[in-house]
């Protein structure tokens, strides 16, 4: 009887000390994707995780229209587009929606299928990833059931993008 209690004792600390191990991690490396909402370029329409395409990964960028690492981003994203297949790109903003637009329209981001492009009115993604953020663009890839794969805090290259949808 002392075996079982002392297993069982055992077993409990453990589960506790996980669970306060865990507890330590930012939110946003603890769950999966969670619900969002942006405010898509038509200005009245938003886009929300139910919206996203199945059986896909999303790539999720915060960025900054004026930003010009997050243009250079932009541009060989674009460049790459067929490389990513397999994803879905979630691009926000919280910075005004007449940039977001600019921005949009600049890049011409509506013949895209596999871009959405929305802003953050609620300043949701910002919070959410605190306190990972540091520059932008910041960029969280999910795998299809939404489980995060990896952030990156700052540009990165294409090799290093598509070598997380593996």
């Amino acid at each position: 009887m002392k075996s079982i209690f002392l297993v069982l004792a055992f077993a409990l600390a453990s589960n506790i000390a996980g669970a306060q191990a865990d507890s330590t991690k930012p939110l946003f490396e603890r769950y999966p994707l969670p619900q969002f909402s942006i405010l898509l370029p038509d200005s009245a329409s938003y886009f929300s995780k139910s919206n996203l395409p199945k059986n896909k990964y999303t790539i999720l960028i915060l960025f900054s229209p004026e930003c010009e690492h997050c243009q250079h981003e932009t541009e060989l994203i674009l460049k790459n587009i067929n490389s990513f297949e397999k994803a879905h790109f979630v691009m926000t903003t919280t910075l005004p929606f007449e940039k977001m637009k600019e921005f949009y329209d600049k890049y011409k981001l509506k013949d895209y299928p596999s871009i959405t492009m929305g802003r953050d009115t609620r300043h949701f993604f910002g919070g959410y990833f605190s306190p990972a953020i540091h520059s932008v663009p910041f960029i969280a890839i999910y795998d299809e059931n939404y489980v995060l794969r990896k952030v990156f805090d700052g540009a990165q290259k294409m090799e290093v993008l598509l070598a997380e949808l593996k």
